[in-house]
Formats: structure tokens, C-alpha cells, sequence
């Protein structure tokens, strides 16, 4: 009897995570939409909707008819109820950390921004960090507080595999602190760490319903180098705790410094510091600045877009690196679409001419052609929309999916 109770928990549980699911992919839907989407019947739906009604975490909207008729009753839709929950999203790197508050429907709520540079995390450890910034937010957002439910970090470098903290990052006095464990002890909530290259892959699904089942590689290029991967809609690579680092691989065996200590990256040519080191001339032993405010990285490209010889030669070497990487990457998974975002995605055209040589270079582009390379110029669109969609995500199917008492429910029903 158990095992059969237990049964029947898991079918309403997977059940009422695709109606959530459904949801969270399409928006506002009605429930005989959301019975074809989901495959459930209309009997099921209607009582997996009355649960989440009775449970105030999703809200009837007035519809409109599909024919354009005023006359007739309108269906009504169901989307999530945005007071049901709240959750934290923190996007940091070298230069900023961005916290924002966001409702169960995705809405953006509130918005805090701080600047970070070399010494903030030496003068602030990280979990004191998060924890000021996070209770300034919730002591303006007062009613968003009693239903805040994740607090999720999207960071740069190599996450330890427990997911706690980060084994290498550029952000400077960042590793080697299990801040993610330590903020969850501190403020009661599940705090999850996310890799940016993997949010990226996720972020550009959602802005994009085109290509949410497509092979789409998206390349980041500011102040590092990161790389996200779908194969056919599901994310590539080994989970948040991995240490694949596109910006990290090899391009020039013992050449320039990166910023993770080793040499010849192809980040150490393509991130903002890289461009910088090139135009200047400075030698390619130099320790990488460990930041690059955002207008003199813009003055970089003005420069070479009106014909600056240091920087456009800059910039050549940038493209040469990502060009290469993006061969050898061809060489083993060929994707539909190649997306280039970031504060480096402006200068795309500048890089575009060695990107292409180096592709031209290899046997897959020989034979197959060269492939479509696109600029994105928001990079903090993608990131944030996946960090958005993935805390959303959780929060439905860990949180709502299953059905509160559903362990006192007999089989039989």
C-alpha cells in the first residue's frame, strides 16, 4: 500500500511540474491550451489547477478570443500569482555585482548595484558582502521578505564540486571561501552558485523561443572569455561544479599572461585586459590589469574603428584567438548558431576578419563553410534571464510540484 501511495505522489508531482513548466515556457495560458502543451487531460488539469488556485500560486486572467469576436464568453487563463514567491538574483564579476529582486511571474521587482574592484572582497569577506546587500534589499521590498524563497549567485571561475563556493576566480579575494553554504546558514534559504558560461547557454533559450531547441554555442567576451553550449535544447558541459573554460584553452603554447596565472589562453588576447596589454604594447609577461572600466574598453574600439594601428592590431589578435578557439571547437560539436555577447560583442566587426581566417584555416569550414556569427550586445540580458529562468525553474518543481499532505493522500484517489 505504501509503495502504491507513493507511486500515486510521484505521478501528481510530475504532473503538476509539467502544468508549472508549462507555465513558466509559454506564459498566460488556458487550461485547454495547457492540456495539449502538456499532454495531460483536461480532467487532470482541471484538478491540478484547482490545487494551485486553492494554493494561491497561480490567479485566473481574463482571456481574449482567438477569433477577434467581442461576443461570447472569453476563455480564462491561468498564470502564476507574482506575491506567491520571491527570489534574490546576484550576477557578479570583476567590475560590478548586480542584485535583483524578481516575483514568482518574473517580474522584475528591485534593482541594487554596487561596483566591485580588487579589494572589496579583501575588505569584506564574501558572505558579509551578500548578506548587507541582500538585507538592504528585503528592508525596501518588506512584503517580498515572508516569501523569499532562493538566493541564486551567478559567478565567474571554477566552482568546488559541492557547489559551496569557487576553487579559482578573476574576481580577486573571491575563492577559497564556501560563501554559498555560509549565506544559506545566515539567511535560512537554499543559496545556489551558477556559472556564467552555463547561464548563458540557459538565457539565450529563453530571449530567443527560436532557438530553444536548437545547437546554439554563446560566446562572452568582455573582461574574461566564457562559452555556453546547447546541443539540440539541453545544455552541454559537466553541471554548474566543472571546470570547462573555452577562454581558458590554449591558443599560444608559453604566451601571454592570463589572469588565471597560466599562459597563452585565449582570454589572455580577447578579454578586455588582453586588448588593452596588445594596444599599449605592454609585454605579454605583464600581470593583466585586474580590472578595465567599461569606457576605456569603449575608447579601445572607437580607436580602432577610426583607424588607430595599435588598437585595431589589438584587436586583430583577439579575433585570431577567438577564431581558433571556435575551429577547434567546430572540430567536435558543429552548432546551428554562433552568438557573440558581451561588451566585446561591439567590437565583433573589428575581430571579424582574423575570426574568419583562423575558421578558413580549418577542415570543418573548408567543407562545410564558414558559419553564421551574430552580435548580441546585452550580455547582462542573457545571464540574468537564465539566472532568472533556472531560480524559477527550482523554485517549481522543488518547492510547488508536489502537492502539500500529498503523503496522507490514499492511492485511491
Amino acid at each position: 500500500m505504501t509503495r502504491t501511495v507513493s507511486d500515486s505522489d510521484s505521478v501528481r508531482r510530475l504532473n503538476r511540474g509539467l502544468v508549472l513548466g508549462g507555465l513558466r515556457m509559454q506564459g498566460a495560458q488556458s487550461r485547454t491550451a495547457l492540456a495539449g502543451l502538456t499532454g495531460l487531460s483536461h480532467a487532470s488539469i482541471t484538478a491540478i489547477m484547482g490545487d494551485l488556485l486553492a494554493q494561491g500560486l497561480v490567479a485566473e486572467l481574463a482571456g481574449e478570443r482567438a477569433d477577434g469576436r467581442s461576443r461570447g464568453r472569453p476563455p480564462t487563463n491561468v498564470h502564476f500569482n507574482r506575491a506567491a514567491a520571491y527570489a534574490a538574483l546576484f550576477e557578479i564579476d570583476v567590475n560590478r555585482c548586480r542584485l535583483s529582486l524578481v516575483d514568482y511571474g518574473g517580474v522584475l521587482v528591485d534593482r541594487i548595484e554596487t561596483e566591485i574592484s580588487p579589494k572589496t572582497f579583501e575588505d569584506t569577506p564574501p558572505c558579509s558582502f551578500f548578506t548587507e546587500r541582500l538585507a538592504t534589499l528585503t528592508a525596501r521590498n518588506p512584503t517580498a521578505r515572508a516569501t523569499l524563497r532562493r538566493v541564486a549567485i551567478s559567478v565567474q571561475g571554477i566552482l568546488e564540486r559541492n557547489g559551496h563556493g569557487l576553487r579559482w576566480s578573476p574576481i580577486q579575494h573571491l575563492a577559497g571561501h564556501a560563501f554559498g553554504a555560509d549565506l544559506s546558514e545566515e539567511i535560512g534559504l537554499p543559496v545556489t552558485l551558477h556559472k556564467r558560461g552555463r547561464l548563458l547557454a540557459e538565457g539565450v533559450r529563453w530571449l530567443d523561443p527560436s532557438l530553444h531547441d536548437a545547437s546554439v554555442a554563446t560566446v562572452f567576451i568582455g573582461s574574461t572569455v566564457a562559452m555556453g553550449v546547447t546541443f539540440r535544447g539541453q545544455i552541454m558541459g559537466r553541471g554548474d561544479e566543472g571546470a570547462t573554460e573555452f577562454g581558458h584553452m590554449n591558443h599560444t603554447p608559453n604566451g601571454a599572461l592570463c589572469r588565471c596565472g597560466m599562459r597563452g589562453c585565449i582570454e589572455a588576447y580577447a578579454a578586455d585586459y588582453g586588448v588593452l596589454r596588445n594596444a599599449y604594447s605592454v609585454p605579454e609577461s605583464a600581470q593583466p590589469a585586474p580590472a578595465v572600466p567599461a569606457q576605456q574598453y569603449s575608447s579601445l574600439m572607437h580607436r580602432a574603428e577610426t583607424g588607430d594601428r595599435a588598437a585595431t592590431h589589438a584587436f586583430n589578435l583577439a579575433g585570431r584567438a577567438v577564431g581558433y578557439g571556435l575551429g577547434r571547437m567546430l572540430a567536435i560539436y558543429d552548432p546551428s548558431h554562433i552568438l557573440i555577447v558581451g561588451p566585446g560583442a561591439r567590437a565583433l566587426e573589428l575581430m571579424r576578419p582574423e575570426i574568419n581566417q583562423a575558421l578558413n584555416a580549418s577542415l570543418v569550414c573548408k567543407i562545410n563553410g564558414l558559419p553564421s556569427i551574430v552580435a548580441h550586445h546585452d550580455e547582462k540580458e542573457p545571464i540574468f534571464r537564465g539566472l532568472l529562468m533556472k531560480t524559477l525553474n527550482d523554485i517549481d518543481q522543488s518547492d510547488f510540484a508536489a502537492l502539500p499532505g500529498s503523503e496522507k493522500i490514499d492511492a485511491g484517489t
